[in-house]
């Protein structure tokens, strides 16, 4: 993270059956570009035109020539949501333009889709609307485009002409969705470091009871100190300075609360002004001679970033920075060799090409690159150097301060989630392309995720940003990505980034963390502090991540396998007006009759704009509803639903297969831990075993003997 800071609503039951209503459009302009849509025009054109306008104050005014066009352009998105294109247009004096449409996706929104030319000309003083099917502009088979052009053809007038209210119209929302979850179908095992937050040097209220009680009520397993690029001008770990700027939280602040809170930690030492000596020296402080066991450390932060501090002869040059992360890892090691040191990286192989110096060559392709991460590794591996881990940071939007676009965007940000799953596929090939087989050791990690890097907007604090954390980290649980760190847990208010209205929020400040400065449970804690919340009922160090599906991009599904053989399944509906409803089918997997419902969304949030705080509405809800192995559920518009299903009662059978041979056999859950319990009057019961079923059925020879006292059995589920 590169900056510091300073310090309508949905009826939300479960079995209610809600009328579907039209999904949320997409808005590309309105009185300016929205939804982080960028100008990549090429006619002479005036987004802030003040006349004629359709709506609103602005229009865009286009003076083009033939072949001239208005382009917006956007990172990849998919249009499944939508079904049209829709603008006005004014033909100006005259009138008489013809215009064509199309969208486009590729590297920077090269290949085009379909043309559609738009019929009639554009009437002269008079705003005309025009709807283009989806249908017509999509190609076969692509889901990301990144490009919208409405340009001027040469078979019309050339005079100037309007545009204004420029849109993607919503599709109709699907009658049912369906939800599939296979309990035998694993992924990977839970890791404990995905339940980590950053914190900040400036946080005058960390050593708190505030703060020790918050991380436990989170499920919070790691803390990331100092965090962000501080990181790299914080020099003196002793004192708690970076330069001449006394921090309140210091190294033995976070000590305490850490070791309190008896979590898993990732240090950040200082490359950009720092030595590897003094962060030897940390190492040794907090593990030697503070028996702490924080394990991981990080070299620098962002160090390929021109925003981050570097005071080496060559800056963020990545040839320079695994010189010195050599000597860092080494004697690092030394003070502790049960540590992890990790390195920064970034994907793709010419991301942040800062130097030309030190090119270096695919080994597998043939291909040169001069990007960050194949020439760090490149020099690591030719000094014999190996990382335990590379570090990654993700922020899908950064918004420039006093932003002049709504460069946010609710509906894209939630879609920007599944890029983890890209990202690992990149950084492991560049591991094994560049250190070979020393890079198969080496993890993945995120010490830095949230929606936004920049100015701070209406986003960071609506319910948008805690759906946001819920399905990032879901997204990234099913990859090898071990580690998940938010940033952060206190960052402070701010109002310099977007509150365009096309966001979806009523709070008139931005704030990169979940919770403000003082703690107080209500107001002061966002809707993210409760996405993070309700993730540690999801999953669990311990438990399985398993693949469920949803057949709509909107209403996303993801599952877990508890240790006691409890199935999890949350439930994110990410449109902001739609209840969707939806068929849940769960496979290998019998459940009780009632299933636990925990849920957050817009009620609870709006329960802190209407100020019913007392009766603690604002946070996360739980009840007990029907449910079966298929059942129905409403999803009610922005919202975060987890099903917590107890397997059903298991079945006991006694068998005979031979004289002298008494077995009991166990119908019941795979992966379940049931109790084998015996009793002489149905009112006392002796625990005899415990098992774990493999498949369905456990078969459990001679549990006693022909001829004992009559004797009753039964199988109880173990929680």
């Amino acid at each position: 993270m590169w900056q510091m800071r300073k310090y309508v609503a949905f009826a939300f039951a479960f079995g209610t059956a809600f009328s579907a209503i039209a999904q949320a459009p997409l808005a590309i302009y309105t009185d300016n570009l929205v939804n982080g849509f960028q100008d990549w025009s090429w006619a002479t054109r005036n987004l802030a035109n003040a006349s004629p306008t359709h709506s609103g104050t602005n229009s865009i005014s286009v003076t083009a020539t033939a072949w001239t066009a208005l382009s917006f352009e956007h990172s990849d998105f998919n249009v499944t949501p939508y079904s049209s294109l829709i603008f006005w247009a004014d033909g100006g004096t005259s009138g008489g333009q013809r215009l064509q449409v199309n969208l486009s996706y590729g590297p920077n929104g090269a290949t085009n889709g379909p043309t559609y030319a738009l019929s009639p000309a554009l009437p002269a003083g008079a705003w005309q609307q025009y709807t283009i099917p989806l249908s017509s502009l999509k190609a076969t088979g692509v889901s990301n485009y990144n490009r919208v052009t409405i340009q001027l053809t040469g078979s019309g007038t050339t005079n100037t002409f309007y545009v204004d209210d420029i849109q993607f119209g919503a599709a109709p929302a699907p009658a049912l969705t369906h939800l599939n979850i296979n309990a035998n179908q694993t992924i990977r095992t839970a890791d404990a470091r995905w339940f980590g937050l950053n914190t900040a040097v400036w946080d005058s209220y960390f050593d708190t009871t505030a703060t020790s009680n918050a991380l436990q009520e989170l499920g919070c397993l790691s803390l990331r100190f100092p965090s962000g690029s501080l990181s790299d001008n914080y020099y003196d770990w002793v004192t708690g300075k970076d330069g001449n700027t006394s921090r309140p939280t210091k190294w033995p602040n976070f000590m305490h609360i850490a070791t309190n809170a008896g979590v898993q930690a990732f240090i950040t030492v200082n490359y950009g002004t720092g030595t590897s000596n003094k962060a030897a020296d940390w190492v040794k402080s907090a593990n030697i001679t503070n028996h702490c066991n924080f394990k991981y450390w990080e070299v620098g932060n962002e160090c390929y970033g021109s925003w981050e501090t570097d005071t080496n002869t060559v800056a963020h040059d990545p040839y320079t920075y695994a010189t010195r992360a050599a000597g860092y890892i080494a004697l690092m090691k030394a003070a502790d060799p049960t540590i992890k040191v990790g390195v920064v990286a970034v994907p793709g192989e010419d991301s942040y090409s800062n130097n030309a110096a030190h090119p270096t060559v695919n080994p597998r392709t043939g291909v040169t690159h001069y990007g960050w991460t194949p020439v760090m590794l490149a020099r690591l591996k030719s000094l014999g150097a190996t990382p335990d881990f590379l570090i990654h940071h993700v922020y899908p939007q950064s918004t420039s301060s006093h932003p002049t676009t709504g460069t946010d965007s609710d509906a894209l940000v939630l879609q920007s989630t599944t890029g983890w799953a890209s990202d690992a596929a990149d950084l492991r090939q560049q591991l094994t392309d560049y250190l070979g087989t020393a890079g198969a050791g080496v993890e993945l990690v995120c010490t830095e995720n949230n929606s936004d890097s920049g100015a701070v907007g209406r986003q960071l604090t609506s319910i948008v940003n805690g759906l946001y954390l819920a399905d990032s980290m879901s997204q990234l649980m099913k990859t090898e990505f071990n580690a998940y760190t938010w940033w952060d847990l206190r960052n402070g208010q701010g109002n310099d980034g977007s509150f365009d209205s096309t966001l979806y929020g009523w709070r008139t400040y931005g704030d990169e963390g979940i919770i403000n400065a003082n703690g107080n449970p209500g107001v002061d804690r966002y809707p993210v502090f409760y996405g993070f919340k309700l993730m540690q009922y999801f999953v669990r160090p311990g438990d399985t991540i398993l693949n469920a599906g949803s057949d709509y991009l909107l209403l996303s599904a993801y599952a877990a396998r508890k240790a006691n053989g409890a199935l999890a399944l949350l439930v994110i509906n990410k449109d902001a007006t739609t209840n969707f409803n939806a068929q849940i089918s769960l496979s290998n997997f019998v459940p009780l009759s009632t299933v636990t419902v925990r849920s957050y969304g817009i009620a609870q949030d709006d329960a802190v704009r209407t100020n019913n705080l007392a009766s603690g509405a604002q946070d996360i809800a739980t009840n007990v509803v029907p449910a079966g192995a298929v059942f129905t559920n409403s999803f009610p518009p922005y919202s975060l639903t987890l099903f917590t299903f107890t397997p059903g009662p298991a079945q006991l059978s006694a068998l005979l297969p031979q004289p002298g041979q008494f077995v009991l056999q166990l119908h019941g859950q795979p992966g379940t831990p049931y109790i084998i319990q015996r009793s002489p009057d149905l009112f006392t019961w002796i625990p005899v075993s415990t098992n774990r079923l493999v498949g369905n059925v456990l078969n459990i020879t001679n549990a006693i003997s022909p001829g004992t006292a009559q004797q009753f059995w039964r199988a109880v589920w173990q929680p």
